[in-house]
């Protein structure tokens, strides 16, 4: 039987996870104590009727939360089952503004959802976490975004590295994202907003890209960037860090940080990384032609 544990952040995407592990066929529940999960795939492998199931298990469970991590390294010692934990994690802030636009109350204390809760959270967490065996950052994800790396890390975790690399552009002229352990400023790169057959387009497109490309210090830079992110990568692996959030900076978000954030991505995946890609201005430009 095979068994997954969704657990991780309230507010980081646990029920969009069950969706798609539900349009992958595994029996999903929520919310179930542990003790009760453990008889469930118990009787599940002797009458062979459920042979993938998905479990939600979080702070939703109060008292009984802190059985989980027992549990966990108990089912992983049982024969005829493969147990894997998913934990679901984002910024402190993108927390904050989700709960801020639904509404909700935050589980662990049943009031608002503030910085100081999400924080203590992330400390009853901590043992889920160092248990898991694939942790995603949905700071910055779409639904549709967080199902294609539910995909690359669920489907095609085979030869995949175990670190996410969260890569994002930005226009400095909408201020810089929050979520980030790193942001670069990419205005050195000659702007092709000022030629004029390439100021409507941008840099999801080639001949903006090549543009921007045909500039030597563009492709330098892009080559030192990649050399210094795989030389830190072991070093936050060796610290528990399973991921690590990245911006690129430009003007207005349009051109040259797009051209960079598809080239670095681009790269990392042909080396087999885990990578998720967000053009948040893009977005934003999108919005305002709407």
């Amino acid at each position: 039987m095979e068994v997954m544990i969704i657990t991780g952040m309230s507010g980081a995407g646990k029920t969009n996870a069950v969706d798609w592990f539900e349009e992958h066929k595994y029996y999903c529940i929520d919310n179930m104590p542990p003790m009760l999960m453990k008889n469930f795939i118990e009787l599940s492998i002797s009458n062979k009727k459920v042979k993938k199931a998905a479990f939600v298990a979080d702070v939703r469970s109060g008292a009984f939360f802190s059985e989980l991590e027992n549990i966990v390294d108990e089912l992983k010692k049982m024969k005829d089952l493969t147990v894997k934990v998913l934990f679901l994690e984002a910024a402190i802030p993108t927390i904050v503004r989700r709960y801020n636009e639904t509404r909700r109350s935050h589980p662990l204390t049943g009031g608002r959802a503030t910085a100081d809760v999400i924080r203590l959270e992330k400390e009853k967490l901590d043992g889920m976490k160092k248990r898991a065996d694939f942790v995603i950052d949905t700071t910055g994800l779409k639904v549709s975004d967080f199902h294609a790396e539910m995909e690359s890390v669920i489907i095609g975790q085979k030869g995949s590295s175990p670190f996410h690399i969260n890569i994002s552009s930005f226009g400095y002229k909408y201020g810089i994202p929050m979520e980030t352990d790193i942001t670069f400023d990419v205005r050195f790169i000659p702007n092709p907003y000022y030629v004029k057959s390439l100021k409507k387009l941008t840099g999801n497109n080639k001949k903006v890209s090549s543009y921007v490309f045909r500039h030597e210090i563009a492709e330098e830079f892009v080559k030192q960037f990649i050399e210094l992110i795989n030389m830190l990568i072991p070093g936050y692996i060796k610290e528990g860090k399973h991921h690590i959030n990245i911006a690129f900076g430009c003007t207005g978000g349009h051109h040259r940080s797009v051209a960079v954030a598809n080239r670095v991505a681009e790269i990392f995946r042909e080396d087999g990384k885990l990578v998720t890609i967000n053009h948040r201005d893009l977005d934003f430009l999108n919005r305002n032609k709407g």
